[in-house]
């Protein structure tokens, strides 16, 4: 009898370790088809719903394979030179359009646009290489107003592996930026994701997103601006990027968080500093 209950037991245990497995696989093979969901939260607009009313802010849509992007030009008469920023990964370029006098200070320019799928952007993010791709291709599309003028390459939180990426591809052709400048940035998507969930193999991951990587290819200034209460990507993100690129400049903006690090005056007082410097 007590063999019997052993091979029972031993063939229940087979079973709920079977189903286990079952379900890990499972759960594996969601997050490996069905991760742009997790990674991208975009909101969406009206095709006819402008962005903001500010009359100095210019709409237009740039074509790139199978869809077209929103982009936002904030466009002053003689500007000194442009920011181009790329936002996080929720939200569209409404939640961006804020604060645009801190640019008009400085007498800088400002181009920004929606990924796929977000604001009024068409189509879907489908991979790493086709999101960077979409950068360089909006980039290009006004690089050519701002021969001659200071260029910022600028990303947060999501946007700064973006940022990076196209700073060390401009370093790489000649064409070294003036400043590039991570808010709240990450080291890698790689690194965040063993941070959130360590029971995801890498291998599933199909956006590693190395900003440090790419930072350690610069070869202009680099600026990094992280709260030091960011709960979602921590400071030591940025300390691992400094790692990489010890000329960084780092500001460590205290009691500020993940989404309201722009709203102290220490983040002001940098970003007016660090332009109006250029």
């Amino acid at each position: 009898m007590k063999r019997e209950n052993n091979m029972v037991y031993a063939l229940f245990s087979l079973g709920v370790l079977a189903a286990v497995g079952a379900l890990y696989t499972a759960a594996i093979g969601y997050l490996w088809f069905r991760q742009e969901s997790l990674l991208f939260e975009p909101t969406r607009l009206a095709a006819d719903e402008p962005l903001v009313d500010d009359p100095d802010v210019h709409e237009r849509m740039v074509d790139v394979p199978g869809a077209q992007l929103s982009t936002a030009h904030l466009r002053l008469p003689d500007p000194r030179g442009v920011v181009f920023f790329l936002h996080g990964n929720s939200g569209n370029l409404r939640d961006c359009l804020v604060d645009l006098d801190a640019f008009r200070e400085v007498n800088f320019d400002v181009v920004m646009f929606d990924y796929r799928g977000y604001g009024k952007s068409t189509g879907c993010i489908a991979s790493e290489e086709q999101l960077r791709a979409d950068v360089r291709t909006v980039w290009e599309q006004f690089a050519g107003q701002y021969e001659g003028k200071r260029v910022v390459i600028s990303g947060q939180s999501l946007g700064t592996a973006l940022a990076a990426g196209l700073a060390a591809e401009l370093c790489a052709a000649g064409h070294t930026p003036d400043l590039t400048l991570l808010v709240s940035p990450y080291s890698s998507m790689r690194a965040l994701a063993d941070e959130l969930y360590p029971w995801v193999p890498r291998q599933v991951l199909r956006y590693p997103l190395h900003t440090a990587e790419a930072a350690a290819r610069l070869s202009g200034p680099l600026m990094l601006i992280h709260g030091d209460k960011d709960e979602l990507i921590g400071i030591h993100h940025s300390e691992a990027l400094r790692t990489a690129a010890p000329a960084a400049q780092f500001l460590r903006v205290e009691g500020a968080g993940h989404s309201d690090v722009h709203k102290f005056p220490s983040f002001r007082k940098a970003l007016a500093g660090a332009l109006g410097a250029l």
